[in-house]
Protein backbone atom coordinates (compact mmCIF):
# COMPACT_ATOMS: atom_id res chain seq x y z
CA UNK A 1 0.00 0.00 0.00
CA UNK A 2 2.62 2.24 1.19
CA UNK A 3 4.76 1.79 -2.40
CA UNK A 4 1.51 3.07 -4.27
CA UNK A 5 1.44 6.52 -2.42
CA UNK A 6 3.99 9.51 -2.65
CA UNK A 7 5.65 10.63 0.27
CA UNK A 8 3.77 13.25 1.23
CA UNK A 9 0.81 11.05 1.25
CA UNK A 10 2.58 8.92 3.32
CA UNK A 11 3.64 12.33 5.80
CA UNK A 12 0.18 13.26 5.84
CA UNK A 13 -1.81 9.76 6.93
CA UNK A 14 1.45 9.82 9.73
CA UNK A 15 0.56 13.22 10.45
CA UNK A 16 -3.58 12.28 11.18
CA UNK A 17 -2.46 9.39 12.77
CA UNK A 18 -0.37 11.47 15.24
CA UNK A 19 -3.16 13.69 15.54
CA UNK A 20 -5.52 10.90 16.77
CA UNK A 21 -2.94 9.83 19.19
CA UNK A 22 -2.60 13.04 20.88
CA UNK A 23 -6.18 13.12 21.50
CA UNK A 24 -5.84 9.92 23.57
CA UNK A 25 -6.88 10.16 27.08
CA UNK A 26 -3.48 9.12 29.42
CA UNK A 27 -3.33 7.53 32.96
CA UNK A 28 -0.06 7.34 34.80
CA UNK A 29 1.08 3.56 34.68
CA UNK A 30 1.18 3.63 38.79
CA UNK A 31 -2.78 4.07 38.62
CA UNK A 32 -3.17 1.74 35.78
CA UNK A 33 -0.78 -1.20 37.36
CA UNK A 34 -2.67 -1.10 40.64
CA UNK A 35 -6.15 -1.38 39.27
CA UNK A 36 -4.79 -4.41 36.66
CA UNK A 37 -3.46 -5.77 39.74
CA UNK A 38 -6.60 -5.15 42.01
CA UNK A 39 -8.42 -7.01 39.00
CA UNK A 40 -6.45 -9.90 38.57
CA UNK A 41 -6.50 -10.78 42.43
CA UNK A 42 -10.35 -10.19 42.34
CA UNK A 43 -10.83 -12.62 39.35
CA UNK A 44 -7.90 -14.54 40.57
CA UNK A 45 -10.89 -17.17 42.28
CA UNK A 46 -12.37 -18.14 38.79
CA UNK A 47 -9.83 -17.45 36.27
CA UNK A 48 -8.52 -21.16 35.12
CA UNK A 49 -5.19 -20.01 34.43
CA UNK A 50 -4.62 -19.88 38.00
CA UNK A 51 -6.91 -22.27 39.38
CA UNK A 52 -6.58 -24.74 36.60
CA UNK A 53 -9.21 -27.00 34.84
CA UNK A 54 -10.66 -30.01 36.52
CA UNK A 55 -10.14 -33.21 35.83
CA UNK A 56 -13.17 -33.86 34.66
CA UNK A 57 -14.00 -30.94 32.82
CA UNK A 58 -10.33 -31.17 30.71
CA UNK A 59 -11.06 -32.27 27.21
CA UNK A 60 -6.99 -32.64 26.65
CA UNK A 61 -6.65 -35.21 29.78
CA UNK A 62 -4.43 -37.56 28.94
CA UNK A 63 -5.88 -41.17 29.21
CA UNK A 64 -4.51 -43.73 31.65
CA UNK A 65 -2.71 -46.47 30.63
CA UNK A 66 -0.68 -46.80 27.40
CA UNK A 67 1.37 -49.04 26.10
CA UNK A 68 4.40 -50.92 28.25
CA UNK A 69 7.00 -52.69 25.88
CA UNK A 70 8.63 -55.49 28.16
Amino acid sequence: MARDMSDIDILKMELEQLKKEVSTPREPVSKTSKDTMEWCEAASGTDLLITGVPDDKNPYKPEKGGCIIT
